[in-house]
């Protein structure tokens, strides 16, 4: 082959393999994600020893005792310690922010390639460990970002990223906001009728600063949020394939939708790792255009200098282009699964979490039942000698406004906030009032407030009981009477008052 035609398979390579006007594309889901991981992990270093260490609520130890190897692949089946996963999490942390700020980016590409592969097989092996502490759709979600931006090259090689793995991550978007759309239109009528946002705001798992406004907008109002949550999931994704520029302005209309979500919930990081799919839908040029638009830049100005380049390693191309193919066989079931009578939420359908299904909100819960934990010193209380556990993000104290705890993710008080629905499966809590009767520190660390911890050498409480309240937002008039957020009314007495020798008598020694 003489040196034109080598030239000529190397512009040919170049036109088709690599994405020349996606390098802002690659800083956005390489950092974004990272800088995820990082928040994800911080959450294993304060929440691994009370929910499943060897003392949590629910142990991990038990967990990978009732799976296998082929069906949860995870580290910790070879060492499970507390001090070791608490480790792990440190060390997540630490590589996180190493790539949030560029540092393994500026050498080869395979340096990238590993470090993000070492995060995804550390928190692939905590979410196989985790149970239902860690049974969400957005712990599958990064674990599939996570192996996806691996694959993305470094930007210090001045080497423009795959396209293949531009269009996958486009592919995993697609999935998550269609398999969303598509779950709702099937599964509840309130969706179907535009009345599911008269009821969301207020009866959302954990409610944000913001959604009790959001919750008394006008009637009118809340049918555009259900119509543009429609468009935006059911017609926007099949622009995400679509032409520059109509791909940047459907990622943009992702991008909007998501920080609307992010103003009026806490949904951990789905809606932050959405958005950062979003952002990477928009060019380089489009890029560019936005900042001739604002005087930020002249007009043809885009990416990073020396960025952009039509040409990188064959090892690269390879793997690639073998890593692709093995996502796109794996494709098959998510695919399918958009389509099915049946669609399954947030499924995975392989043991790496690799390409996985996603929805949520497929039923909108009409009211709000909370479980309030009290507890009390008093030898025969009184009904005034009771105080209340105040917990981080769930509501609790009528008067205290609903927090932004997003992107940080509360287990705890998700996994209450499902009790309150009858989530089957109630040892953990169980447990927990335990916990609380001992006044583990551990456990206390969860809650934001101990009732009982102003003197660290006070006293453990005597009695713990478990009340159910139906709660609702307070409405504009009861705010400025009382300063309220909510209303709450008891319902039913969820756990009469127990102390601590009979929760280890019903609970046993392995408790």
């Amino acid at each position: 082959m003489d040196d034109a035609s080598v030239a000529g398979s190397a512009d040919w390579l170049g036109s088709w393999f690599w994405a020349g006007d996606y390098d802002v594309a690659r800083e956005v889901l390489q950092r974004g994600t990272a800088a995820i991981l990082v928040v994800a992990f911080w959450a294993v270093v304060r929440q691994w020893r009370p929910l499943l260490g060897a003392r949590g609520l629910t142990p991990a130890v038990r967990v990978l005792d009732r799976t296998r190897w082929r069906d949860a692949p995870s580290v910790l089946r070879w060492r499970c310690t507390d001090g070791f996963v608490v480790g792990l999490g440190w060390g997540g942390v630490a590589v996180g922010a190493l790539l949030v700020a560029g540092v393994p980016q500026l050498g080869p590409w395979w340096v990238t390639t590993l470090a993000f592969l070492l995060l995804w097989v550390v928190y692939l092996s905590v979410v196989n460990a985790g149970g239902r502490f860690y049974g969400f759709g957005w712990e599958s979600l990064l674990c599939e970002v996570t192996f996806l931006v691996a694959w993305l090259g470094s930007s210090g090689e001045h080497v423009a990223p795959p396209l293949l793995v531009i269009l996958l991550a486009r592919w995993c978007l697609f999935r998550v906001e269609l398999g969303a759309g598509l779950i709702k239109i099937r599964g509840d009528r309130a969706w179907r009728d535009l009345t599911a946002l008269d009821y969301h705001h207020e009866t959302q798992p954990l409610p944000g600063p913001f959604s009790w406004h959001a919750h008394h907008a006008p009637r009118w109002w809340h049918r555009v949020e259900v119509a543009g949550n429609h468009v935006t999931q059911l017609v926007v994704p099949f622009l995400f394939f679509a032409p520059q520029p109509v791909a940047s302005w459907a990622g943009a209309v992702v991008v909007l939708t998501q920080l609307w979500l992010v103003v009026t919930g806490n949904f951990a990081w789905l809606n932050w790792l959405t958005v950062v799919l979003g952002l990477s839908l928009v060019s380089d040029g489009s890029w560019a255009a936005v900042g001739g638009w604002l005087g930020a830049s002249p007009s043809g100005t885009a990416v990073p200098d020396g960025a952009g380049g039509l040409g990188g390693p064959v090892a690269q191309v390879v793997v690639v282009v073998v890593v692709s193919a093995l996502l796109l066989v794996l494709s098959y079931r998510p695919a399918r699964n958009l389509v099915a009578r049946r669609q399954l939420m947030n499924a995975s359908f392989d043991p790496l979490r690799l390409v996985n299904a996603y929805g949520a909100f497929g039923s909108v819960t009409r009211r709000r039942d909370e479980v309030v934990l009290e507890g009390t010193t008093a030898r025969s209380p009184g009904p005034d000698d009771w105080v209340e556990y105040a917990f981080r993000g769930k509501p609790g104290d009528v008067r205290r406004r609903p927090p932004q705890v997003a992107p940080y993710h509360l287990r705890l008080d998700w996994q209450m906030w499902f009790l309150a629905l009858g989530s089957p499966g109630v040892r953990w809590f169980e447990v927990l009032l335990l916990r609380l009767l001992e006044a583990d520190p551990a456990t206390l660390r969860l809650l934001r407030a101990d009732p009982f911890g102003a003197d660290p050498a006070g006293p453990a409480p005597r009695w713990v009981r478990a009340r159910l309240f139906r709660y609702r937002f307070s409405t504009r008039e009861e705010r400025r009477r009382t300063g309220a957020w909510w209303v709450r009314h008891e319902l039913a007495v969820l756990v009469d008052p127990v102390d601590l020798a009979r929760m280890r008598r019903l609970l046993g020694p392995d408790a």
